[in-house]
């Protein structure tokens, strides 16, 4: 690894180098533990799981249930809007459901949480509460916490489906009996529409058999049956085809026939009208084809509930739209919203819910308790009960919640040895004394009132007992952060600076000293005091690793004592002059890095961003180069083309015509660059990054192959869509070509010149293959945008360097600049720090440029359409990271590049761009938020995952590209600078 000694005599050298590599070692291996820890401690500030233990279920207090069984039909991935709106024609694709909804239902819709995936969605219908944080850790395909159910509660439950569902619910049920389509089904160059007949076949032949089998017919005849047909349909198409595609929509039709299937069916088999249908979805889908984040097409469902115990539509006159009752969703919208005029159910009343409030609506129609992890709310507008039967049925909802509160209550005081109760339910047994005593007297109104009160109160304790922790980690977690950024300064200032020649060698070298060793053990004492006492509060095994990283920072800033004060002696030796342009400098930093912060949130400040660049960059060369118009130009053209692709729609929409023309620009780039690379020979500004005197003929034809392989995947993009979209089907043959093409045009750059151009510009043609076959859109000729510009940063490096070496500018750091590291880099100065700040800024406008990456639902699974169709979670995800990651190793090409030109130490910068991130990481972890819509809650998530993850994933591309890059040859400094003068 380049930069890991410091000039000196021979022993010293090598003693220096041995230190160092140890050194960064460790800081590698901490930095990764530090941000994989400290970004698990958002889910235990902010997202700690809900579910505990030991509560008793509530059973309703009511004479009988409102139905004997319950059928549940879930459309996964159905939005609200195109289950409600008409068609181009004006008709209407859900007619049997929307004619319950005016006659015999009730309706609304359901408000999902993010993440808006399948199995929180269904976790919120079935089991009442939003999803436990760590079934992210098993790719919520098994359930790493065991919660309880509707299904639990039922007396039987039939189950048919997606296998990526049922079995999560049903498979340690006993009392089940289910069924799943093999996976190879989940083709998504299909119309998957007959998933859902599948479903509904399975259900059918079931009581088919029934009519000969006796006890599967004393089965179904029970009460408390549970009937629920997942269809998987409008997911699978939604994706394939977008919502808006004619396959999609039909599908919609295709659930609504179901359904109407499932109630003849049903109610011809009992034909005693104790049957409840509700009809729902998990998620939504966005207009791309992909859900995941909090946006209104992801969270807004359809909910349509009828049959037994379910109230009749209540009609609407213009005059009496219903008030504003006081009740708030969690993400803050009230319940009375409202209806877009297109759906045509204007006069019939809106009853909205929480996603979570299902399942006790579900629970209640058919006598069960509440699953006692619930946290839903009883909508009491959907159920027809006598008003003593609903007071019983709220209460019973009530005390299901407040058992959670007591038992988080008893076990947070158990284990604290200074306990803060929540006070506003100190006296929560006299409130349900009150309720009872008001029901026995026949005051319904004034018991549904305190109810719903205690009700309220009972979440907002469970709230506070969730964010119990919060000020002790969120202070731990801030202060380990601050700890690491100070640490990996000392690192840098003592090896990639020119204080380190102010450093005695005696105090470099010299053993731990006396005072070193009481910091030591001082912290080691700090911790156990810390642990012991976390301990005695039984708290969980990370709390101990959060204060333990924290403790142990601060040790070893502690234990560097003697560097920290020849650190103060250092700089307060220097000029005021130079004093002044530091903390400049610093603030300058800070407020780039603050607009990168902002521009998580409003990607459109990078096209001011490049637009002001293209200025201040073509500025800057008239004034410096004034002969070199052409350059200029070229900064003012590349910077105000790349400005444009962030004022486009984050939401890529298909466009293969531009993905082939892409193709082409791409050809053209490589041409041009190897024209301007065959021009600049001997040429003073840009010998040191021209060829390096080798033959030219194993170029030329590397060349012409990469070309043709770049013009071969053009033409594959247009071959493979062409066919899938006729044909519905991917074929074989094109699947091989685009891996083979994919894989081996990432192989060649390996074999080109290795002066920096060549090396570079084969790169660039050797990741287009795979970012084109990997397109959609115009994210293709957003890579030829940042291709471009990237060559524009090494053409100003390049001037700038030729400026410094001729004007013999002095350093800022130190008044010497002869000093080396080793023989090919020199110390970093002050000015160096504009190279990691451009490079964070290219980076980060990689993340957006192809979309919205900061988004959960920005990854666009039709991307993977050319290299596979058939449903594969791990591979399409694998490709989709591939190709969000492929702009990056283009930007960290190009900075590696740029250090090995201007000399400076790559890891250095590396530090520095670490340093740089964890700024933004402790801005994004205090805008995580679990409270307001559920768009900010799913974007603050991924913001401060993003950051959290940039010191691996940048180290893993550091690492990747290093391949690339290990061989680029640039002139030496000292020869470029023999030739200027």
């Amino acid at each position: 690894m380049a930069g890991d000694g410091i000039m000196s005599g021979g022993g010293v050298v090598s003693e220096r180098r041995s230190c160092v590599k140890r050194r960064e070692r460790k800081l590698v291996v901490v930095g990764v533990v530090l941000h994989a820890l400290y970004m698990l401690s958002i889910f235990d500030i902010y997202f700690k799981t809900p579910i505990v233990h030991g509560m008793d279920p509530v059973e309703p207090r009511f004479s009988s249930a409102p139905a004997k069984r319950l059928v549940l039909l879930v459309a996964d991935g159905l939005r609200a809007d195109k289950f409600f709106e008409p068609d181009s024609e004006g008709h209407f694709r859900a007619p049997f459901l929307r004619n319950i909804i005016k006659t015999k239902g009730r309706w609304g819709v359901s408000h999902a949480r993010p993440p808006t995936e399948s199995r929180p969605g269904h976790v919120s219908i079935i089991a009442g509460f939003y999803e436990d944080p760590s079934a992210v850790t098993k790719g919520w395909k098994a359930n790493p916490v065991e919660f309880d159910s509707v299904f639990n509660r039922s007396r039987h439950t039939f189950a048919f489906g997606s296998p990526d569902i049922i079995p999560i619910f049903c498979s340690a049920v006993p009392h089940s009996t289910w069924n799943t389509y093999p996976h190879e089904f989940e083709d998504f160059a299909s119309d998957a529409s007959f998933l859902d007949q599948w479903s509904f076949d399975q259900f059918h032949s079931l009581l088919n058999r029934s009519n000969s089998d006796t006890k599967l017919r004393e089965l179904i005849q029970q009460d408390k049956l549970v009937i629920f047909l997942h269809l998987l349909g409008c997911d699978t198409n939604g994706h394939a085809h977008r919502p808006f595609s004619s396959i999609y929509l039909n599908n919609v039709k295709v659930v609504d026939s179901i359904a109407e299937k499932v109630h003849n069916l049903m109610e011809g088999y009992f034909q005693d009208n104790q049957t409840a249908y509700i009809f729902t979805a998990d998620h939504g889908m966005s207009d791309k084809g992909s859900h995941g984040d909090g946006h209104p097409t992801n969270t807004d469902t359809p909910l349509v509930a009828w049959g037994a115990g379910v109230q009749n539509p209540k009609r609407l006159f213009h005059n009496n739209h219903p008030a504003d009752d006081g009740l708030r969703f969690v993400d803050e919208h009230k319940h009375d919203m409202l209806t877009p005029s297109d759906w045509g159910l204007m006069d019939v009343e809106r009853m909205d819910v929480n996603q979570a409030d299902i399942s006790p609506l579900m629970a209640t129609l058919i006598g069960l308790p509440c699953p006692v992890n619930s946290v839903g709310n009883l909508p009491l507008g959907y159920i027809d009960l006598s008003k003593a039967d609903e007071v019983e049925a709220a209460l019973a909802n009530t005390k299901q919640i407040l058992n959670q509160f007591l038992r988080k209550s008893y076990m947070k005081q158990s284990n604290s040895m200074i306990f803060k109760p929540f006070k506003a339910l100190a006296n929560y047994s006299l409130n349900l004394d009150q309720i009872e005593d008001l029901i026995s007297r026949k005051d319904f109104d004034s018991a549904m009132k305190l109810s719903q009160i205690l009700r309220s109160l009972s979440l907002d304790g469970l709230h506070y007992f969730q964010t119990y922790d919060w000020f002790l980690l969120m202070t731990t977690v801030t202060i380990g952060y601050i700890g690491w950024m100070l640490y990996l300064i000392l690192h840098i200032m003592q090896f990639y600076t020119s204080f380190s020649m102010n450093l005695p060698r005696k105090k470099m070298h010299a053993p731990i000293e006396c005072s070193t060793m009481k910091v030591h053990v001082g912290g080691f004492l700090l911790m156990g005091i810390l642990s012991t006492i976390l301990y005695l509060e039984n708290s969980p095994p990370l709390y101990h690793a959060y204060v333990g990283m924290t403790v142990f920072l601060w040790t070893q800033i502690f234990s560097e004592m003697h560097i920290l004060k020849e650190l103060w002696r250092y700089w307060a030796r220097k000029k005021l002059q130079l004093i002044s342009k530091f903390f400049s400098t610093c603030i300058v930093s800070l407020l780039v890095l603050e607009f990168l912060v902002a521009s998580f949130s409003e990607r459109k400040l990078y096209t001011w961003c490049f637009l002001t660049s293209g200025v201040g960059g073509t500025c800057y060369i008239i004034f410096s180069f004034p002969r070199r118009t052409t350059i200029a130009g070229y900064i003012l053209m590349t910077c105000w083309f790349l400005s444009g692709f962030t004022m486009m729609p984050a939401e890529i929409p298909d466009n293969t015509p531009l993905v082939v023309a892409s193709g082409i620009v791409v050809i053209l780039i490589g041409m041009a660059v190897r024209w301007f690379e065959s021009t600049i020979k001997g040429d003073k500004y840009w010998s040191c990054i021209a060829q390096c005197d080798q033959p030219i003929s194993r170029s030329t034809k590397l060349f012409i192959l990469q070309v043709f392989l770049v013009g071969l995947s053009a033409m594959m993009v247009w071959l493979s869509t062409s066919h899938r979209a006729l044909n519905k089907e991917l074929l074989t043959l094109h699947q091989l070509i685009n891996w083979f093409l994919a894989g081996l045009s990432m192989v060649l750059p390996l074999y080109s010149q290795t002066s920096l151009l060549s090396r570079l510009s084969s790169v660039f043609l050797g990741f287009s293959p795979p970012f084109l076959l990997l397109s959609i859109g115009y994210e293709a000729l957003f890579y030829c945008a940042l291709g471009l510009v990237l060559l524009g940063w090494i053409m100003i490096e390049c001037l700038v360097l030729y400026l410094t070496k001729v004007k013999e500018f002095p350093t800022i750091i130190s008044d010497e600049d002869e000093f080396l590291i080793n023989h090919d880099e020199r110390y970093l100065e002050l000015s160096d720090l504009r190279v990691p700040l451009i490079f964070m800024v290219l980076f980060n406008v990689a993340f957006f440029g192809t979309g919205n990456f900061a988004s959960i639902a920005s990854f666009e699974i039709s991307s993977v359409y050319r290299f596979i169709t058939v449903f594969s979670p791990y591979l399409m995800s694998a490709l989709l990271i591939f190709k969000l990651f492929i702009p990056f190793m283009l930007v960290i090409c190009v900075f590696s590049a740029i250090t090995k030109l201007i000399k400076i130490p790559r890891l250095g910068c590396y530090f520095i761009v670490i340093i740089f991130s964890d700024v933004m990481t402790i801005h994004f972890f205090f805008l995580v938020r679990n409270t307001g819509s559920w768009m900010e809650i799913g974007n603050s998530i991924s913001h401060f995952g993003i950051m959290s993850a940039q010191v691996v994933f940048v180290l893993l591309l550091f690492a990747l590209t290093n391949i690339y890059t290990k061989d680029i040859r640039t002139r030496s400094a000292q020869s470029l600078s023999r030739k200027a003068i």
